[in-house]
């Protein structure tokens, strides 16, 4: 599916001027930022594709790039554009843009705009669950923004006043000789601001810890350890970055019948010494149900049949491994007086057709069982 215009994503014409093209951003990121919006599918995938179409024409080079070749002048990765937004270099846009949304950057200084940190929950499921896939619903506790002050940490109706000690600029710039050393200010941590009227629900720090519900969908044919990724589900960012990832560590239940390996399963299957010189129907459970295997005569312990298509989807594909039975042939520790009998018979003609050919082993142990 192509991509839509960039221009067109903000709602702006092809000749607009930066400042339009960041205030069009503003308006957009504003309204479906997945803080504002938690659990909104939707709402979240506007805000990535508002921010990558501003990411692209924000930068004069990208944006002359773009119309004179379109969305084919970043295929192969080139300014993570055209595969998903790349927030690694959107420090100074998020700060700028979402400064009146968190609470007002005062126009200062440069504004060092932080991702949120990434969660990381582990969750059991049933084996059948892994195999076939399932919806699951997990309660997380996190820290989400504030409600009332909408993260900015002030108390409604104020906003947090330019910091005095670096002047908003959230550095400090010390000259040692020839060079220009700067670091945080230490008064207000690097946001250029300082909140005077605390919010009374967060205490000023803009974030409150809850517990939070997401949704999630396990694909059939998850394995042991992968990971599944929810997207702005971690941890809010700090003076407008984006929201972390949260992901999810599975673990699987052990299964008393089955065992997986990838994507096919094993199990045994036992047999009696004369079923397998004689052959038999084994009625073997799969994770479909039971199917018959039919065992040939003369099969040795230890030998493994496959039923195709009978073992677990392959992730991310429509095919299906197989399930491998091993069977195993079962000896009897103690046999009753009748049982030896026979087995002595049989022990009798096996030592006579080593000595002679005239007739098969097969049709001496037949005929002891007719």
């Amino acid at each position: 599916m192509s991509k839509r215009d960039a221009y067109e994503i903000l709602g702006v014409s092809r000749d607009a001027s930066q400042d339009e093209i960041k205030k069009a951003y503003r308006k957009l990121a504003l309204r479906y930022h997945p803080d504002k919006n938690p659990g909104d599918k939707e709402s979240e995938e506007k805000f990535k594709e508002a921010t990558d179409a501003y990411g692209l024409l924000s930068d004069p080079d990208n944006r002359q790039k773009y119309d004179q070749f379109g969305y084919a002048a970043f295929q192969g990765g080139a300014g993570g554009f055209a595969g998903g937004a790349d927030f690694s270099g959107f420090e100074d846009i998020f700060g700028d843009i979402f400064g009146a949304f968190f609470g007002g950057a005062g126009g200062g200084g440069r504004s060092r705009a932080r991702p949120g940190y990434d969660l990381k929950y582990d969750l059991e499921v049933e084996f059948e669950e892994a195999v076939f896939g399932t919806e699951k619903q997990i309660t997380i506790p996190k820290r989400v923004l504030c409600e009332t002050c909408d993260g900015s940490g002030a108390a409604p109706g104020s906003e947090p006043d330019r910091c005095k000690h670096c002047n908003g600029a959230g550095q400090i710039q010390m000259q040692q000789g020839f060079f220009t050393i700067s670091r945080t200010c230490d008064v207000c941590g690097g946001s250029g601001e300082v909140i005077v009227n605390p919010c009374k629900d967060c205490n000023g720090d803009g974030a409150q810890a809850k517990q939070v519900d997401v949704e999630l969908n396990i694909p059939a044919g998850i394995d042991q350890g992968q990971r599944l990724r929810v997207r702005g589900e971690g941890e809010p960012g700090q003076f407008g970055g984006p929201p972390g990832d949260l992901y999810v560590q599975i673990a699987i239940k052990a299964h008393p019948t089955f065992e997986r390996r990838d994507s096919d399963i094993i199990t045994d299957s036992h047999i009696s010494y004369v079923s397998a010189v004689l052959g038999t129907t084994l009625n073997i459970e799969t994770l479909d149900g039971e199917v018959e295997l039919k065992v040939p005569a003369g099969t040795q312990s230890g030998t493994i049949f496959r039923l195709k298509g009978k073992g677990v989807p392959i992730l991310g594909s429509s095919g299906r491994g197989d399930q491998m039975v091993k069977v195993r042939i079962q000896v009897p520790q103690k046999v009753s007086s009748e049982h030896r009998e026979v087995l002595e018979k049989l022990q009798e003609v096996e030592v006579e057709d080593l000595k002679s050919a005239e007739k098969g082993f097969f049709d001496r142990v037949k005929d002891i069982f007719a």
